[in-house]
């Protein structure tokens, strides 16, 4: 049982309230020397951009802002949390390369979708961002210049590899410049935010199977809609009182909808990867990773082997295998690899000669700053 407390004399009052005013004064002068090292910080960030533009540089770099970041943890002596670091250093990045030039990011939208998420997290909110309606019109959007770089889901924990990534590479001359990880926790939505309200739950497929489990538990006999986007099934319920949509929080806030149920995906470590496209292949940061896409002749016999035996042979290891039909010829597959090291490392250099040359055609997506586990936005 708590004991009530003691009232404070009216001494220790005007003690307290002496000493409040004080820290709060020294709050004051430590934050107007916060703000003179901000603009000491944006006017070296105009002078980057003007020696960038001069030289021809690209405004964003991947590997810069990861190693940031990384080394301000690393160095943080607290009691600052080391977890505030990273999104409060987002902001002052993403506000002082907007001295240099507002980057325009293309992301699968609309607003509320969970690539959406992604690309505000990681470029700030100084960043420009254009929704687009299909991964590939992510793709066709930096093709064009109507975006400096595009940020692209290929794969989840949970439900592997997004088919629509891979397909889009097809052609492209586009090249992966960067890599996000973000955590994915899906929200159950709807007007009214009762369960019992719920005739049917929308949602992308890929979502819907993330949910699985938790669906089949908690709303069997209930029917699943599966839209073009999580956005769209949150649109679709804010129409509907009867459709409920599993989203993100930040789509929730967008559409003005009530949160059922927080966090119903099966998995608690339900991570997406989001590539970043560009047409400007960053320079080896010691930490990266390579793409590649390889064809083989299907009549070759050992031909997958023979491609694959050059990263073993040369210490190169394969951090994913994906294969896609090839577009107009039946049962007959593109190969898309990724691998540790940057191509330009004389290892992966060498692997990819000697794979080449036992391969029918083979293009390199990129050679990229790898994002690390301990990296990956909360949701």
């Amino acid at each position: 049982m708590n004991q009530p407390r003691e009232a404070s004399s009216p001494a220790a009052e005007a003690e307290a309230a002496v000493e409040l005013a004080r820290l709060r004064a020294e709050i004051d002068r430590v934050d107007l020397a916060l703000l003179e090292l901000l603009n000491q910080r944006a006017g070296l960030g105009c002078s980057v951009g003007e020696l960038k533009e001069r030289s021809g540089m690209p405004v964003y770099s991947a590997a810069r802002e990861r190693d940031l970041l990384a080394g301000l943890v690393r160095n943080n002596p607290g009691p600052f949390p080391s977890a505030a670091i990273e999104p409060v250093f987002r902001e002052i990045i993403s506000a002082t390369r907007s001295l240099e030039r507002r980057l325009r990011i293309a992301f699968l939208g609309p607003e509320g979708t969970y690539s959406h998420l992604a690309a505000r997290r990681h470029f700030g909110e100084e960043a420009a961002l254009v929704p687009t309606a299909t991964i590939g019109d992510v793709f066709a959007a930096v093709e064009r210049s109507h975006a400096e770089l595009g940020v692209v889901p290929v794969e989840n924990t949970t439900e592997g590899v997004v088919t629509q990534t891979l397909d889009a590479f097809i052609g492209c001359e586009l090249t992966i410049c960067g890599e996000v990880l973000q955590r994915i926790s899906h929200h159950l939505l709807s007007r009214s935010g009762r369960r019992d309200d719920v005739k049917r739950v929308a949602s992308i497929g890929q979502v819907l199977a993330q949910c699985r489990i938790w669906l089949e538990r908690n709303m069997p006999g209930v029917e699943r809609v599966e839209t073009g986007s999580s956005a769209a099934a949150v649109r679709l319920a804010t129409e509907d009182p009867g459709v409920a949509a599993i989203g993100s929080a930040l789509a929730a806030t967008v559409y003005g909808l009530t949160t059922i149920e927080a966090g119903i995906e099966d998995r608690l470590d339900n991570t997406t990867r989001f590539l970043l496209l560009g047409r400007e292949a960053p320079a080896r940061s010691g930490r990266d990773l390579t793409s590649a896409v390889f064809t083989v002749s299907k009549a070759q016999s050992g031909a997958l082997y023979r491609l694959l035996d050059p990263f073993a042979q040369g210490g190169v290891n394969l951090t994913s295998i994906q294969s896609r039909p090839m577009p107009g010829k039946p049962f007959e597959y593109l190969f898309f690899l990724d691998m540790e090291g940057h191509r330009d490392d004389p290892s992966v250099a060498r692997a990819l000669a000697d794979a080449a040359a036992t391969a029918y055609s083979y293009r390199v997506l990129g050679s990229f700053p790898r994002a690390t586990a301990a990296e990956a936005s909360p949701p």
